[in-house]
């Protein structure tokens, strides 16, 4: 079977076979399902959510998920969870990219936290991890009952086999795996690195348009799900378990990705980043950065999200008499930055593809110094920016770095120094 076409609509209501008839008709729980598979149902949401929110899906499959071993600590040095107990210091920080593995590596084993933020226990806030590998995941399968998984690919494609079916994913492209949902990932062509929110609040949506109206931002038609798909191995498996901060393993007789049929919208999906329709100024005055929202993970206050996450892509700047970077800013959401590719129009030395950056809430921030000067020069002519593609997880909550992350000789010590030179222009004059 060809287990890359795909089923398209952002939250639809989607069913999918990997055999004929082995979806019931009429009722999702019948007394003898076909093949005689088990029904089983999962809900990522509340029963009781309203009903335009409420994400749950019926899986048909050849064994229910209890049908496993008991699970038992497995200790992961590296993956931490909020909340955590490191002083945060005010200072924009800035990271190199991380190292990918020398030795054989999966995705779980190769995965680090470098920032938290909320309380994964509350269901608020985010952890985010970098994660590398060069080697796929074997016989391992892995769910997180923490929270939903958005990939966001730097180097490498990744396969993720999930019980659901097979998403390809490369860089450019992002990928979320709900809460719960068992899944193993396999590098495609070398060493995999990408970037990790791991969001413990309400899921992923699309945000509202506003005033754009009807079309703009990410349209829900270019959100891409799998086709069912499922392995039939009697051979032993291990489960692993991200639950309550820690990470468990339990062994499994037979493969966990057994799902031959399955309908509803809980389900992983993947999104091309070139589609997003980037909607910018053309007149003054740099816009807020809200305007590249792809995805927003809402919080008991309205407008102020748990977690956006945010892109800068390929785009054109055309604007009247204004200062075309970020402007000097201090903000009450605090900010996490990573570069896929190429260059950040505000950072144009230091912020390299696979590095990090954090400013949080009210730390100032913003060009660098010899990018002010040039932009402050510059002939406003219309630009266009080309092979670039950073993003922003964006929280109403303060994102606190690790341990690891304060500490490793990746930070970028001299980080401030950036903005030395900026000199005072006043002269009394206008």
């Amino acid at each position: 079977m060809d287990t890359l076409h795909y089923l398209t609509g952002f939250g639809n209501e989607h069913e999918t076979e990997a055999l004929p008839g082995a979806l019931p008709v009429g009722q999702f729980s019948p007394q003898q399902c076909p093949y005689q598979l088990y029904a089983e149902q999962l809900s990522s949401t509340a029963f009781t959510a309203p009903r335009a929110g409420n994400r749950r899906t019926w899986m048909y499959r050849l064994r229910p998920s209890v049908a496993m071993g008991e699970f038992a600590p497995l200790h992961h040095e590296m993956w931490k969870t909020a909340p955590q107990n490191v002083a945060t210091p005010p200072n924009p920080m800035r990271w190199d990219p991380l190292p990918l593995p020398e030795h054989p590596t999966d995705f779980i084993d190769g995965l680090i936290t470098v920032a938290l933020n909320g309380d994964a226990k509350a269901q608020l806030g985010m952890g985010i991890h970098v994660y590398r590998a060069n080697t796929d995941m074997g016989n391992r399968v892995f769910y997180n009952a923490d929270g939903e998984m958005l990939f966001i690919p730097q180097q490498g494609g990744l396969k993720a086999e999930t019980e659901l079916g097979i998403l390809v994913v490369n860089p450019g492209e992002i990928l979320v795996i709900p809460r719960g949902i068992k899944f193993r990932i396999a590098p495609l062509d070398g060493p995999i690195r990408g970037y990790l929110c791991e969001n413990y609040g309400a899921p992923f949506v699309l945000p509202e348009r506003g005033p754009v109206g009807a079309n703009g931002y990410a349209n829900d038609r270019d959100f891409q799900y799998p086709v069912a798909w499922f392995e039939d191995r009697d051979e032993p498996f291990e489960l692993l378990a991200k639950f309550c901060g820690g990470l468990f393993t339990a062994p499994v007789s037979h493969s966990p990705l057994d799902v031959v049929a399955w309908t509803g919208n809980s389900a992983p999906y993947k999104y091309d980043l070139a589609r997003f329709n980037v909607m910018n100024t053309v007149s003054f005055d740099h816009p807020d950065p809200s305007i590249f929202t792809v995805l927003t993970s809402p919080s008991d206050t309205e407008g102020w999200a748990n977690c956006d996450f945010v892109i800068f892509p390929p785009r054109w700047m055309v604007a009247e008499d204004t200062f075309r970077p970020p402007w000097y800013h201090r903000n009450i959401m605090s900010e996490f930055m990573g570069l896929v590719e190429g260059v950040y129009d505000a950072k144009e030395t230091g912020f390299v593809p696979g590095g990090m950056s954090l400013h949080n809430a009210m730390t100032p921030h913003g060009p660098e110094t010899e990018v002010f000067e040039k932009a402050s020069q510059a002939e406003l002519a219309p630009q266009r920016y080309e092979a670039t593609l950073a993003f922003m997880l964006e929280s109403r909550y303060v994102i606190e770095p690790t341990r690891f992350a304060l500490d490793t000789p990746h930070r970028q010590r001299d980080y401030q120094q950036c903005w030395n030179g900026l000199r005072k222009h006043f002269n009394g004059q206008r």
